[in-house]
């Protein structure tokens, strides 16, 4: 009874729309002594390459028996147009800083002289 079975991929993208990604049908064969036992089998699926930030949303898989459905908790997907960029700060602080403190030396230096005459 449980050894056909279908596999659903599909996302649900931020407006509640369910998109089909695929689907495949599976007849698994029990090998001999292993009837009425649970057993676990993983199936692994790839999606192609984001296309664009359209495609945040949470991916689901969903297997479907006969009278029976079970359906994933889902993983959330956030699509971003250039990707994930690091961001370093280090050498713009160093110079600004660097550049702050000349010029308020200078400003010392400037001041100190002139009140001297």
């Amino acid at each position: 009874k449980y050894t056909k079975f279908s596999i659903f991929y599909y996302w649900i993208n931020s407006l509640g729309q369910k998109t089909p990604i695929y689907n495949r049908s599976e007849n698994v064969d029990i090998p001999s002594g292993s009837e009425n036992k649970t057993a676990t089998v993983s199936y692994d699926h790839s999606i192609i390459p984001l296309e664009n930030t359209s495609y945040t949303g949470t991916y689901y898989c969903e297997v479907k028996w006969n009278d029976i459905q079970k359906m994933g908790k889902g993983v959330f997907v956030l699509a971003r147009g250039t990707g994930y960029m690091e961001t370093s700060y280090g050498w713009e602080i160093l110079i600004t800083l660097t550049t702050l403190l000349a010029a308020l030396s200078i400003t010392a230096t400037a001041l100190l002289l002139w009140k001297r005459k």
